[in-house]
């Protein structure tokens, strides 16, 4: 038996040390508002089932000392030390904060699954699509602007009504509406403008029939993908908003836009929302914390677990790694 393992170490060290890495016992903090969210239970589950200690914490009760020396991060008077890999499930509504307390636990050299900047590129839907556009991913036809004296342009740039206009800081569907006629996107422009509100205006898919495909990218690979299809009369697809969802077989085109899609923000976990045109697949958004029960029920897969798998293969490099600017 010793001969064996003396051989095995000779031919393949890099091998047995990426085996006794992986299975290293880790220390992982889940930043989570709430403990008993399905996405955020899922991955404690599956960190504690792969035998790692597993902390949830409330990234709005943290403070930081940000020191150059040694920058330290609190949750009450406790200092948070000792952590091998932090998992962000940052609220979009507390985007500013909870992208400060990551990019704490990055000036103290712990690992994120995903970056502080690539949160905050990704919640930037203008600068997102701008990104995604730069490096040639499918888009619908998007236009934006201040004055609302170009809403005649806006419209003809995007087909003509009808039309989808977004807010830009909704969530989960919230602020998107379809206006059927030019007439009814011209006063919905202006209301939205009358608040002050940014806005984009998009082509409105109509081939794609009310569904979208959502994409859990993990790493460099889809890992999962649900269609998701809006309830009758409704054109948007969220779950939240009485969606169905399925599993769908994604073609290699959709999977390698998802993949790119995630990497050109520089997130590591994502969940890319495609719609399929006539003119192939086309991004309406990429997520930072994706979402892990709609997904898990519709495929039965164990997204979490895989989410655990890449963290340890990950988390063995130190320092931050946020691919590409913007």
């Amino acid at each position: 038996m010793l001969e064996k393992i003396t051989s095995l170490v000779k031919k393949a060290p890099h091998q047995i040390l990426k085996y006794e890495t992986n299975n290293k016992k880790m220390k992982i903090a889940i930043l989570s508002r709430n403990p008993r969210l399905y996405s955020t239970n899922s991955l404690a589950q599956a960190a504690k089932k792969a035998g790692h200690e597993v902390r949830v914490i409330d990234y709005l009760k943290c403070h930081m000392n940000i020191a150059s020396m040694r920058p330290t991060i609190f949750l009450g008077d406790e200092e948070l030390v000792g952590f091998d890999a932090v998992i962000p499930r940052i609220g979009a509504s507390r985007t500013f904060f909870g992208t400060a307390v990551v990019r704490q636990f990055e000036m103290m050299n712990i690992y994120s699954v995903n970056e502080s900047v690539a949160i905050s590129r990704s919640r930037d839907k203008l600068r997102s699509l701008q990104l995604l556009a730069r490096k040639g991913i499918g888009l619908p036809v998007t236009a934006f602007a201040h004055d609302t004296k170009a809403t005649g342009h806006m419209i003809k740039l995007c087909g003509g009504a009808p039309i989808v206009i977004k807010l830009l800081e909704g969530t989960q569907g919230v602020g998107v509406v379809l206006a059927e006629t030019t007439k009814a996107a011209e006063s919905v422009i202006e209301a939205f403008r009358g608040l002050d509100a940014n806005i984009l205006a998009q082509e409105f898919i109509k081939e794609a029939g009310g569904a979208d495909i959502r994409c859990l990218v993990v790493g460099d690979k889809v890992v999962a993908a649900m269609k998701r299809q809006g309830k009758e009369g409704e054109f948007r697809s969220n779950l939240h908003r009485g969606g169905s969802a399925e599993v769908v077989k994604i073609t290699p085109e959709e999977r390698s836009t998802a993949v790119r899609a995630a990497k050109i923000m520089g997130l590591e976990l994502a969940g890319v929302d495609l719609l399929r045109s006539n003119h192939g697949p086309v991004v309406m958004e990429v997520n930072s914390s994706p979402g892990l029960e709609g997904i898990e029920t519709a495929t039965g897969k164990d997204v979490a677990g895989l989410i655990i798998k890449h963290i340890e293969k990950s988390a063995m490099v130190r320092g931050t790694k946020t691919r590409g600017k913007g």
